[in-house]
């Protein structure tokens, strides 16, 4: 990165990469935050911590506990949408909707590390609602039209109350859009004494954008900004695709700053696979008060820092020991696991996984802890100590979107043979390989991946690495896939239909990306 004294000339985006899409951020003095959507990942709503927008360091999750975050009915792509993340008067608030659950809700909390309030369930229709504190001590809940209801497509709002979370006036349609599909994602603020609605519309795909109107009152009528979208990257040759969903912020130095959404996507025709990620864009406002998101709606992978005083970021937290009590906040389960399938203690220095009959092609909670893959091109790879003998049995690392799609490599019995499997599932087409008869029960395991191909490897103990096979990366995309999620990279054990009745014991998961991958070791 380009420096001038401590000034940064120039920064990268996106800022929080991988699967971190609908980001939402506030602004504390000095301090910047922001959460994510989080889907059927647990524990949802991962929240972020700045001190330069630009470098962010994971924090913590504002739901943490399965009460706050029932999952149990959640499919692919639901759960947790679109939080939106505000402060007021020494709390914060973060307001999300759980589609697979009661709907609705908010939490809150004294410290963003937290911990977090219970829920508050808000007799509240439709997705992504927002939270206005007002200058007068009001506070509005802005959202999208309701399912239940048959509403028009559209912005509602109402006053509510922020302690007890009831309604303190009637419901209200407030804007339309400009006509794209899907108005969803509303943010309202009050800036220059007025009302700014700034909404995604589109849906989230490559036609998204973001629009905005404003009012001399929270209720409207809204006059729409002549010249909406105000960011979009639709019918553009450009690495950056489908920017929406956008959150500002203003520093304390009075400019402002945009937080979106968009993807990185490979080959042609566009298809992604590591997720929706978030990006950072300046905004400078017109003469006549409209805010302009980067360069007239653009942004770019490389963009101008400003006045932004860019420090160093934190290194990458790519190798993970296991020898702490607790993991590390970058780890994720499938919707809620049971205790009793994961361990750091039974085993002091490894992560224990015994596997249950939930397998990863279930849309349930198989024994599975994992990571978002952040990079196109990296490594990941831990040692097993696995000793399957009944039939079915298997534990190893998975790059998984979905349950229809995903692939592993693992330790198994199968077929009354142990051995190295490889496995590729693309929707309802299978191709499964015993590639290695292997009596031992100690094996490192590796994924190597670039832009366009995941290789599986395996070394044996005292014996030099071999590839099991290749599987495309694109397959796992979600043009191809489905859904609003990215990849994982996980470890996983599964007895595919019955309890397995022996544990998986995984010690070191090695991430590195690219720059890093020099000098990666194998067996310890």
């Amino acid at each position: 990165m380009s420096r001038e004294g401590d000034i940064a000339l120039n920064f990268q985006n996106p800022v929080i990469s991988g699967f971190h899409p609908d980001p939402s951020i506030c602004r504390v003095g000095s301090d910047y935050y922001v959460v994510t959507s989080s889907f059927e990942y647990f524990p949802g709503v991962p929240i972020f911590h700045s001190k330069d927008l630009v470098h962010w360091r994971l924090i913590g999750h504002c739901l943490d506990r399965a009460s706050q975050l029932p999952l149990h009915q959640a499919g692919s792509s639901t759960g947790i949408f679109a939080p939106t993340l505000r402060h007021h008067e020494g709390r914060f608030y973060m307001i999300t909707t759980n589609v697979s659950a009661k709907g609705n809700f908010f939490v809150t909390s004294e410290k963003p590390e937290g911990p977090w309030s219970e829920p508050i369930w808000l007799d509240w229709e439709g997705i992504d609602p927002s939270l206005l504190f007002d200058e007068d001590g009001k506070v509005y809940i802005t959202g999208t039209a309701g399912f239940r209801n048959n509403e028009q497509p559209g912005i509602y709002q109402a006053e509510i109350d922020p302690c007890t979370g009831k309604l303190l006036s009637p419901r209200r349609f407030i804007w339309s859009g400009t006509g794209g599909a899907f108005p969803e994602g509303p943010h309202l603020y009050r800036i220059f004494g007025k009302y700014y609605l700034m909404i995604s519309e589109g849906g989230t795909e490559y036609g998204h954008m973001v629009t905005i109107a404003r009012s001399d009152t929270p209720y409207g009528p809204f006059e729409s900004n002549s010249a909406n979208p105000i960011l979009s990257h639709r019918s553009r040759k450009s690495s950056i695709q489908a920017t929406g969903h956008a959150d500002l912020v203003q520093l304390e130095d009075g400019s402002w700053w945009a937080v979106c959404l968009g993807i990185r996507p490979i080959g042609y025709p566009y298809h992604h696979h590591i997720g929706r990620e978030t990006f950072l864009a300046p905004v400078h406002w017109s003469d006549d008060h409209w805010p302009v998101i980067g360069e007239s709606g653009i942004i770019e992978e490389t963009m101008e820092a400003g006045k932004l005083s860019v420090g160093q970021g934190e290194p990458w937290s790519g190798i993970e020991e296991f020898n702490e009590h607790h993991l590390a906040p970058y780890w994720s389960f499938l919707r809620n696991p049971s205790d009793d399938c994961w361990s750091l203690n039974d085993r002091p220095g490894w992560l224990t996984l015994r596997g249950s009959g939930i397998s990863l092609n279930e849309a349930d909670s198989p024994a599975f802890v994992g990571r978002r893959q952040q990079h196109f091109t990296c490594s990941v790879s831990t040692l097993l100590d696995f000793d399957p003998h009944e039939e079915g049995e298997e534990a190893g690392l998975t790059v998984y979107m979905n349950e229809r799609f995903h692939y592993e490599i693992a330790l198994s019995c199968l077929a009354g043979k142990r051995g190295v499997l490889l496995r590729r599932r693309i929707g309802t087409l299978w191709k499964t390989e015993l590639v290695y008869e292997y009596s031992g029960s100690r094996i490192v395991l590796g994924i190597e991946a670039d832009k366009h191909n995941y290789r599986f490897t395996f070394e044996a103990d005292g014996e030099a690495k071999q590839v099991a096979g290749e599987a495309e990366c694109g397959l796992l995309a979600t043009e191809v896939a489905g859904g609003f999620t990215g990849v994982f990279f996980g470890m996983y054990a599964t007895g595919n239909g019955k309890p397995c009745k022996a544990a998986a014991y995984f010690d070191r998961f090695d991430y590195i990306p690219a720059d890093e991958m020099e000098g990666k070791r194998g067996m310890p």
